[in-house]
């Protein structure tokens, strides 16, 4: 061993510049920000999108459309989704339980049965809305449907 390959034992020493610390580090006086100005003082922040004073993007660009405050969105599931639930977990009763325990839903999620594919068993299924096609497929298969409170 000799003082050409002396080194810092690993992680005793930091990477990080410590900024603020006075003259003699080389980073004192404005600490890296410059002269004047709002970036210079402490608890600066800028909005997000601030483009400089320059109108902001969200600003330029037209709004158009209507978004109506009540809407009600629902999660749609097709009677043949139905199908593969009843015949894999072997039920005849389908409702918001089975449907959160397959994760297919949340359990405030507002749920409406269309009518996309086939059935071929009786069920009875609850949910908030139906199709008329849905509403006619489970009934023709001797099912019923049970329409829940929102």
């Amino acid at each position: 061993m000799n003082l050409s390959n002396l080194k810092p034992a690993a992680g005793s020493t930091k990477t990080r510049k410590r900024i603020g610390r006075g003259p003699g580090s080389g980073l004192g006086g404005t600490s890296t920000r410059g002269h004047k100005g709002a970036k210079s003082r402490s608890g600066y922040s800028k909005k997000i999108g601030f483009e400089g004073g320059q109108m902001p993007l969200q600003r330029r660009l037209p709004k158009y459309g209507f978004k109506n405050i009540n809407r009600v969105e629902y999660k749609a599931i097709n009677i043949g989704t139905l199908q593969e639930i009843a015949t894999s977990k072997n039920v005849d009763v389908i409702d918001l339980n089975l449907l959160n325990e397959v994760g297919y839903s949340v359990s405030n999620s507002l749920i409406k049965v269309l009518g996309n594919g086939s059935l071929t068993s009786k069920l009875t299924v609850s949910a908030h809305a139906f199709s008329a096609s849905a509403k006619a497929a489970i009934e023709a298969q001797g099912g019923t449907v049970v329409i829940l409170e929102k």
